[in-house]
């Protein structure tokens, strides 16, 4: 409850940290012969880089993995005591015999499917969890690329050999039936890790996407080309929303996909114009921009328009004289009735939530302003509105009459708690030095305020 603010700088420190440290080990991993680039290692740097916070460790992973592949055994084991996965260690043999391999993915698809109930989340596709190979272990759910690479570590370790499928739209695994690197496509069946283990014809591949596709797009994939679409989703993920959590999740995309193919212009001009657009690291956009002239000289307008404008940022910068300072004896802020680090409750959704900032009147632009349908509130947007951290993870811009005291003040499970508060008292938060200077009244008032209502509460 106390040292928020240094609690939250230090996460941001770590986070950096650790990431570089991913980075790193990632590069290395990508200059490994591909038979040495485990599909489940490339997932846990991915998953590891996405959450620098978390404790996932790729021998955690395995682990897991490797309890899954004991239990396919005991199924195994009871059907054919004999079965030579049951000899050989992890990986170290593959069954010739078709048959013996169809034992295997069949014991497969009773543990994962009938035991463990993994299935592919249908109903939250678009959860970046679902791409998170630790996660998919926790929840026993994922995508189609991620059970794959969960579905595919499993049956090498068995013993049979499956190759990944950048199939469009839905990525699926295939299972030689003829000689050994046949180029002939029906030579394979092809499973789908997202719909059971279910086995397919290359027919009914395309009834899976509803479309015909070329030959090209049965072939195997690396595993540098699987981190690149698992990656791929996730920015796709961070492009869906425009919220703090998604940019982050932008961030982090763009950063592994430029570590694994450090010169892709789009992707480059993609960074660039995120960090131009969340106003951030402006010297390092202007790298960027260079880079990127370089690598394609036509670039030279799109490039041309940043560098002018980052350059004008950089000047403002410069020339920025401090926070604005916001006085509650102010005479144009006398209808401002509640105060930073009170514990509010929204009256019409329920969250709880602690304000941060207000303004006299919404400073929120037209288009805002009918999007929220504000004008169908009593007051309208003549009225104070505060900026408030929100219990689940957002922060909001609500209207005065919207608000009123928690009755019940709580702990906010904010990530940005402690950029603006030092600490929780138990009834409210007080605001840390730097929020503090741009509203240098309101502690005062908040200490009254919750004077006022918790004590006479308890009585």
């Amino acid at each position: 409850r106390k040292g928020l603010t240094w609690k939250y700088y230090a996460k941001k420190i770590l986070y950096f940290l650790r990431q570089q440290n991913i980075l790193k080990n990632l590069k290395e991993y990508l200059q490994r012969p591909t038979e040495q680039q485990s599909f489940l290692e490339g997932a846990v740097f991915i998953d590891q880089y996405c959450n620098p916070l978390s404790d996932i460790c790729f021998k955690s992973v395995q682990a897991q993995v490797d309890d899954i592949a004991d239990k396919v055994r005991k199924v195994l084991r009871a059907k054919n005591p004999r079965h030579p996965s049951l000899a050989s260690k992890a990986g170290e043999i593959l069954i010739p015999e078709i048959e013996l391999q169809r034992q295997v993915l069949d014991a497969m698809n009773c543990v994962l499917y009938e035991q463990l109930k993994y299935k592919g989340n249908e109903l939250d596709y678009y959860n970046s969890l679902n791409s998170y190979i630790h996660q998919v272990l926790i929840r026993r759910t994922g995508i189609p690329i991620s059970l794959s690479v969960l579905y595919l570590t499993i049956a090498r370790q068995l013993g049979v050999k499956l190759e990944p499928v950048n199939f469009p739209s839905h990525f699926l695994l295939r299972w030689c039936q003829g000689k050994e690197g046949s180029t002939d496509i029906f030579d394979y069946t092809y499973i789908d890790a997202f719909g059971k283990g279910k086995q397919l014809t290359v027919k009914e591949c395309e009834y899976l996407i509803g479309h015909h596709v070329t030959e090209e797009f049965y072939g195997v994939v690396t595993s540098k080309e699987v981190l690149q679409r698992m990656v791929g989703n996730l920015l796709n993920l961070g492009k869906r929303e425009s919220t703090d959590q998604s940019y982050q999740l932008l961030r982090d995309s763009l950063d592994l996909y430029l570590a694994m193919y450090p010169d892709n212009v789009q992707h480059l001009m993609l960074q660039a114009r995120l960090y131009f657009h969340l106003g951030i690291w402006p010297e390092k956009v202007l790298d960027i921009l260079q880079h990127i002239q370089a690598l394609d000289p036509s670039q030279h307008g799109a490039v041309g328009y940043l560098v002018q404008h980052t350059l004008e940022h950089i000047e403002r910068r410069k020339e920025e004289v401090g926070p604005e300072v916001k006085h509650r004896s102010d005479e144009k802020h006398k209808e401002v009735c509640f105060s930073i680090g009170l514990i509010m409750k929204h009256k019409r959704y329920g969250y709880n939530c602690v304000i941060y900032g207000w303004d006299p009147a919404c400073m929120m632009g037209h288009e805002w302003i009918r999007n929220m349908n504000v004008h169908s509130l009593p007051h309208g947007p003549h009225q104070p509105f505060y900026n408030v951290l929100v219990e689940d993870g957002s922060c909001r811009y609500a209207a005065q009459e919207n608000l009123e005291h928690n009755s019940e003040p709580r702990e906010i499970p904010h990530p940005d708690i402690g950029r603006y508060f030092c600490e929780f008292t138990g009834t409210h938060y007080l605001a840390n030095t730097e929020l503090e200077i741009r509203y240098p009244e309101d502690l005062e008032l908040t200490r009254a305020t919750v004077q006022k209502i918790y004590s006479s509460s308890k009585e």
